[in-house]
């Protein structure tokens, strides 16, 4: 008995440390994912000369945001993203979506998102990466009261994250997160239904390339 016990404690000594490695390099894999510049041009161009516009013309701008967090515990695992997002529909003026998000890896493989309201203080024109005044204090934000998130899966047969993240919203609204991505294209379908009627003016995904 006391031999069997002694093996099971080096096994979890051995794999304790495996089990780090793998969380640190599916988060690494993420984190070079999910940052860069991405657009839907090569999307909007093929629906144009199709003769059937669905998507509006969309950008993403997403950096590591760390360095604009004061206040940072210091045993946090994981990292800050500042994501900008802009829209751009015909007959409409832009519209600018920026978000504060916060990913850190769950399990063996996979990566946990949680979202964060931005001070009501802030305009939406500031709220970029290339704005060094911009700072947040991380003892004061605030999780999202709304969006409670998502969980993506690694999936190492073709080297992607997805997941699919239902929120349920007041007023029989429910917001529903699609997205599919590897390293250079991003798959994004933001489902919103009321009472389970699509509200949401596309039927297919906004497909982003790298740029």
């Amino acid at each position: 008995m006391r031999i069997t016990r002694l093996w099971l404690t080096l096994a979890i000594l051995v794999a304790a440390p495996s089990l780090q490695a793998q969380r640190h390099r599916i988060l690494e894999t993420f984190r070079a994912y999910i940052t860069g510049d991405f657009d839907n041009s090569e999307q909007v161009a093929a629906e144009i000369k199709a003769g059937h516009l669905s998507h509006p013309l969309s950008v993403h701008v997403n950096r590591i945001a760390d360095g604009k967090i004061r206040n940072l515990p210091p045993s946090y695992q994981g990292f800050f993203i500042l994501e900008e997002s802009y829209y751009l529909s015909e007959g409409k003026p832009l519209e600018r979506k920026p978000y504060l998000f916060f990913f850190e890896p769950e399990g063996r493989d996979k990566v946990r998102l949680t979202a964060f309201q931005l001070p009501a203080s802030l305009r939406k024109e500031d709220v970029r990466n290339d704005n060094d005044t911009l700072q947040f204090d991380y003892t004061t934000l605030q999780r999202s009261p709304t969006f409670k998130g998502a969980v993506y899966d690694w999936n190492s047969a073709d080297k992607s994250f997805s997941t699919r993240a239902p929120n349920e919203l007041p007023s029989g609204l429910r917001f529903t997160l699609i997205e599919h991505f590897t390293k250079d294209r991003l798959s994004v379908m933001e489902l919103l239904e009321k009472d389970g009627k699509k509200l949401t003016p596309y039927d297919t995904p906004i497909l982003y390339r790298r740029k």
